[in-house]
Order: structure tokens, then sequence, then C-alpha cells
């Protein structure tokens, strides 16, 4: 799983990397999973994966922390692996598909409303502190 850290730190740059490759065995323990894109032998995409039901809208597939490469994006890349992960989470019995995207994202969230994902919640965050 550390090949995707160097994707992962595009997203999230100032996590350090022992940080995040501890995290990505914590989450793999949890039933995280993750397809990744290659062109030739090099990594270009990754889409992290969670199959989870909650009680409001059964089991669904939850794609986590899509990343493209810059020099690939806007090549259908993301559209395509979206298909994927949709024949996936069919395959898997999910009956939806729901995510989180960080509010500042815009090229990400045009491209979620693209998609056809609704925004139906605000996601809330607190650190637990002793």
């Amino acid at each position: 799983m550390a090949v995707v850290v160097p994707l992962l730190q595009i997203l999230n740059p100032k996590i350090e990397e022992a940080v995040l490759v501890q995290r990505l065995s914590e989450m793999c323990e949890q039933g995280y999973q993750c397809v990744g894109a290659y062109d030739n032998k090099k990594l270009v995409a990754i889409c992290g994966l969670w199959i989870i039901t909650k009680y409001y809208i059964g089991k669904h597939i939850e794609p986590d922390n899509m990343i493209i490469s810059p020099e690939y994006r806007s090549k259908g890349l993301g559209k395509d692996m979206m298909k994927w992960v949709y024949e996936y989470g069919q395959s898997q019995g999910c009956v939806a598909s729901e995510l989180n995207c960080y509010l500042t994202n815009e090229a990400a969230n045009r491209f979620w409303a693209n998609e056809g994902y609704e925004r139906i919640a605000y996601h809330y965050q607190k650190p637990l502190k002793p």
C-alpha cells in the first residue's frame, strides 16, 4: 500500500509520509481497499474504497481520496476509474455510492456533481483531545 503515498501527498502535503504509511496500515485492517491506474508501470491515479452499510442508505461503496497525477488530469481517467468503482460496488451488492469532498477542492466538487452526486449533508469533524 505504500506505493500510493506519493499520490496521497498531492492531496495532503502537510501529513508526513510515515504518518500516511501508518494510517494506511490501520485503514487496511478496517476494510480499506484501493484501486490504481497505471501508465506502463507508473502509478498515475488512485481511488480508495470502503464498502459499508448505514441505516439511511444501506450497503454502499464510498470512494475515498481519488487522486490523479496533475499531468494525467482532464483526460477521462477519473470517469473511467469511477465506472470501474460503480461496477465493482454493484458486484459487491452495493445499492449506492456516497463520498466526502473537501469544500475547498472546487475542481473535485465539479467532478462529483458531473458524476451525478448530490450534496445532501455537511461533514463535521472535531478533534478529540484529553
